[in-house]
């Protein structure tokens, strides 16, 4: 039986409200923006940069400052949106929160997520926590712009997973002395990209100075020395380029004469210990050296 035309008018006028409704409240409702930031890409990058490393030991980060630049910058960019909270990924042995991992959980709208960091200081379950949150997030609505600060091509499947529910996902890099930094299967994924530079960096990167041992003859542990050598390295890569590492490497573990005497005079200097007739921190000088070199070929 058909229904009566004006019952049938009436019922398609109250739908018709009820829309109208729902999208007066959907209208009224901001959008949502949150900041997800690799902190080991982060501190690489900016470390890199900045102070001419990537080991966090040769420099001081003031995490809460630069914090609340990226807070500052999604601010501008995201005009008409309200920010969620910032995501905080960084490692650390046994999930166990180091100090500074600690001052920054402490932070107002910031979020640290810890994976581990294995024996050679390697995240381990960094990309995936990021994927965890960022596919939650879109699936329920909850943001509807992401702010993704990182480099690693592991991240693509976290970009698609959230742009699969609805989101935008906008990548956010650190300006590279040379090359690339950024994966380039991740650039091609993202819904926007911006570069923040070296005038951004500044202000919350400095370099440590160098290990003093106080009293005349005091000797340096292994550990001590193998840092220095990484730090030598760093600065070594930095004035020569990745192309003179390239002829480098094949000689590895032996150093070009010139090459390892350059390195004991400024490990010397820095040190201000004669590594003169001390084997072992010699091999400690050479193998920091390396593995800063090996870590960025």
């Amino acid at each position: 039986m058909n229904d009566d035309p004006a019952a049938l008018a009436a019922r398609i006028d109250r739908t018709n409200e009820l829309l109208q409704r729902m999208l007066a409240e959907v209208a009224k409702t901001p959008s949502t923006h949150a900041i997800f930031v690799d902190a080991g890409y982060l501190y690489a990058a900016a470390g890199r940069l900045v102070a001419g490393t990537e080991d966090r030991r040769a420099f001081d980060l003031d995490a809460e400052g630069l914090i609340e630049a990226l807070i500052d910058r999604a601010r501008t960019i995201f005009a008409d949106s309200r920010l969620l909270r910032v995501y905080w990924y960084d490692g650390a042995r046994r999930r166990i929160h180091t100090a500074e991992q600690q001052s920054i959980a402490e932070l107002p709208d910031v979020k640290v997520r810890l994976g581990n960091l294995n024996a050679n200081n390697q995240q381990k379950g960094v990309d995936s926590l990021i994927r965890s949150d960022l596919e939650s997030l879109a699936r329920h609505r909850a943001i509807s712009d992401a702010a993704l600060l990182g480099g690693d091509e592991d991240l693509v499947s976290a970009v698609e997973a959230a742009q699969g529910y609805g989101a935008r996902v906008h990548l956010w890099g650190i300006e590279a002395p040379e090359g690339r930094n950024q994966a380039e299967p991740l650039l091609w994924e993202v819904d926007s990209q911006r570069t923040l530079d070296l005038d951004f960096f500044k202000p919350y990167v400095s370099r440590r100075t160098a290990a003093v041992y106080e009293g005349a003859g005091a000797r340096p542990t292994r550990e001590d020395v193998r840092f220095v050598g990484a730090q030598i390295a760093a600065k070594w890569l930095a004035a020569r380029g990745r192309e003179s590492l390239g002829e480098l490497l094949p000689g590895h573990p032996y150093l070009p004469g010139s090459v390892d005497q350059d390195l004991l005079v400024e490990a010397e200097g820095l040190l201000q210990y004669s590594l003169r007739g001390q084997a072992d921190l010699r091999r400690a000088l050479r193998d920091g050296f390396w593995d800063h070199l090996q870590a960025q070929y």
